[in-house]
């Protein structure tokens, strides 16, 4: 029977453990049922075919795998960092690093495809220019230190699942579905099933904010792992329902070239009234989702720069607001040059590439574990580490050499820094 880990002394309680299953579960489910299953099933659709489908259920798995080692991780150190903090603790210092820096990296392209998507669902013909200003405005707010509250995801999670079951049901009574639509043809490739398994990865990633938040559970040791599973398995049957509907009713090829899929969906549907919900569903979907990214890549960013892993001017904290001022204003430039820039597929893989980069990481963590910490058994490390790899990979190319030149980039820094550090 596994004991329960002692907490690191080193880490000190400075956050209240106020959060109990529900909560940790309402937080997974507001970090997952967000924007990405609005913005990620054309792209799939585009690689996959007729075998989104099968795509989705591989996505599905790995990103199981990714949360039963993370939950295990979380247990076992419970402080904010996710693994960037296990990657040091597991494996050395270099490798939590990198963890950090692909997270950084690939969440800061993640905001992009958000606000790219935003501006699809609410002003398609100017989607680059309300992506711009929705960066520049919740940049402004998390400025302010106004965060996403437990209360204000329960209303978010509500209203965009209001809307997705909607959307489900209209699609269901319509007359214009074709259930051979759902069959799986020659249009389907195992690479393109692979392809597409890494793009709707972007949907499932927020489970990582369950494992973030070691410090303010109670008992983390039980709650974190039973919540990352329950999140996600709820996530995996709202997914799978929303990409069955949109599929009827748009078939493959209507999917794959739909620019806001599930406003295309009601219409299909013969519910034109449905459209501006949707459209509301998207927005409020969006703007929490983005919120949350913002807040959590700069924050991110302030720990690796009080580490030195980054600009030490970038760990400066506004005396009156209390955030990392430095860091959010540059976060909040870049992700505004992304949105100006960039298309969502195009974001979506370059955001993929990263984060699975990051859960490689943690599941080669997981796999050091031994069983009086927790360990999991050993396949589920294993598929996670080989399924991240494999699907970051598959991703299209173009994402791929930007990714890997990313991290190679960001680990000449490392090294440069640490030469430099034996040469003071």
């Amino acid at each position: 029977m596994r004991s329960t880990p002692t907490p690191d002394p080193a880490l000190p309680d400075e956050l209240r453990r106020c959060l109990g299953v529900p909560d940790a579960v309402t937080i997974g489910l507001g970090s997952m049922i967000d924007a990405g299953i609005f913005a990620s099933l054309a792209p799939a659709a585009r690689a996959a075919g007729s075998g989104l489908l099968i795509g989705l259920a591989c996505a599905a798995v790995v990103a199981y795998c990714n949360a039963t080692s993370s939950a295990r991780l979380a247990a076992l150190y419970p402080a904010s960092g996710g693994t960037y903090v296990y990657g040091r603790k597991r494996l050395g210092e270099f490798w939590g690093y990198l963890a950090g820096w692909a997270f950084v990296v690939g969440k800061t392209a993640s905001c992009a495809a958000m606000a790219l998507t935003l501006g699809s669902y609410l002003w398609p013909g100017q989607a680059h220019t309300v992506a711009i200003a929705a960066v520049a405005t919740l940049t402004a707010v998390n400025y302010a230190g106004v965060q996403k509250s437990v209360l204000l995801t329960r209303v978010i999670v509500a209203v965009v699942l209001a809307v997705l079951a909607a959307v489900v049901v209209a699609s269901l009574a319509s007359e214009a579905m074709h259930t051979d639509r759902l069959g799986v043809g020659a249009d389907t490739s195992f690479h393109g099933v692979l392809q597409a398994a890494g793009l709707l990865f972007f949907a499932f990633a927020g489970y990582a904010r369950i494992a973030t938040l070691g410090e303010e559970v109670r008992d983390p040791g039980r709650t974190i792992p039973r919540a990352i599973p329950i999140a996600l398995g709820i996530t995996f049957v709202v997914y799978t329902a929303v990409a069955v509907c949109v599929l009827l009713a748009l078939g493959r090829e209507g999917l794959a070239a739909a620019e806001a899929p599930l406003t295309d969906a009601a219409r299909a549907a013969g519910t034109d009234w449905l459209v501006p919900a949707v459209r509301v569903g998207a927005a409020v979907a969006t703007l929490g989702a983005l919120l949350a990214l913002i807040l959590g890549v700069s924050r991110t960013t302030l720990a690796m720069a009080r580490d030195h892993h980054l600009p030490h001017a970038l760990a400066a904290v506004h005396p009156r607001f209390k955030v990392p001022h430095r860091a959010e204003l540059l976060i909040g430039a870049i992700v505004a040059t992304l949105a100006a820039t960039a298309d969502v597929r195009a974001a979506i893989s370059f955001s993929s590439f990263g984060v699975l980069a990051y859960y490689a990481v943690a599941n080669a963590s997981a796999w050091t574990l031994t069983p009086t910490e927790g360990r999991p058994a050993r396949i589920i490390p294993a598929t996670g580490l080989i399924g991240c790899l494999v699907l970051a990979f598959a991703l299209p190319a173009s994402s791929v050499f930007a990714g890997a030149a990313v991290l190679l980039v960001g680990a000449a820094a490392y090294a440069l820094r640490r030469a430099l550090d034996r040469l003071g």
